[in-house]
């Protein structure tokens, strides 16, 4: 397997966790079969793109909007929101391949055509994305990297989150969902240090979802195990 690299070629350090689980369905293989290629955002990878040439996301999407989410889980966020703005092109990357394929799945029953999808690192996607151009950005529960060792693996890290600002045009928000209280502090010390603004005004601006939201299995998981959801919102300065 070709390692992922920084845009200056050192390899980068492994952010994610495993990026397969239990063996697929027939369905889901046919779906990574004959849909990923037609919804790739364009040359991502290093080894299609080593030059790191910028992908153009008019060519995608025409003139619409871009939104990005960042591990997107099982898609069903992703895929309400495409539904619901076909105005919109999305961006989904996730590094699990069985998530990958129950997007697949999903995008097919719901007849999306405003979805790309990398199946890989997102930071592979930034090196690529031209400055300023996605409009709103998703991260919604984050792995959580529990261990104080891991920390530093958690996307609201400079190596994830100055690319990131890059990308965003000003103004644009950002959305951050998860049920992990210490991911709450790291995420309101550091995002704003990355030229962000939290748009919440007390401590308890974090318990209502967005008035868009759909609840994912992942959330529904958190809830079932006790866990309290906590919604965060930023704009890029």
């Amino acid at each position: 397997m070709t390692q992922d690299k920084h845009q200056s070629g050192a390899p980068w350090r492994n952010f994610y966790g495993r990026l397969k689980g239990k063996h697929l369905r027939d369905s889901q293989q046919g779906y990574l079969d004959e849909d990923l290629t037609a919804l790739s955002p364009g040359a991502v990878g290093w080894d299609e793109n080593p030059d790191r040439t910028p992908i153009d996301p008019k060519a995608l999407f025409g003139d619409k909007p871009v939104w990005l989410e960042t591990g997107f889980g099982g898609g069903e966020h992703m895929v309400h929101q495409a539904a619901s703005n076909p105005d919109v092109g999305i961006i989904g990357c996730e590094p699990y391949i069985n998530g990958v394929a129950m997007l697949l799945g999903k995008i097919r029953d719901a007849k999306c055509d405003n979805i790309a999808v990398h199946p890989g690192d997102v930071r592979d996607l930034f090196d690529v994305l031209p400055d300023e151009s996605i409009d709103k950005a998703f991260l919604l529960y984050p792995d959580p990297w529990p261990k104080k060792r891991h920390h530093r693996r958690r996307f609201v890290t400079p190596e994830y989150l100055e690319p990131f600002q890059r990308v965003l045009k000003p103004g644009a928000e950002f959305r951050v969902a998860t049920d992990i209280p210490d991911y709450v502090r790291q995420t309101l010390e550091e995002v704003p240090k990355a030229g962000f603004e939290w748009l919440g005004e007390s401590p308890t601006d974090w318990r209502e979802p967005w008035s868009d939201w759909i609840s994912t299995r992942y959330e529904q998981k958190a809830l079932r195990e006790g866990r309290t959801p906590h919604y965060l919102t930023f704009r890029r300065i």
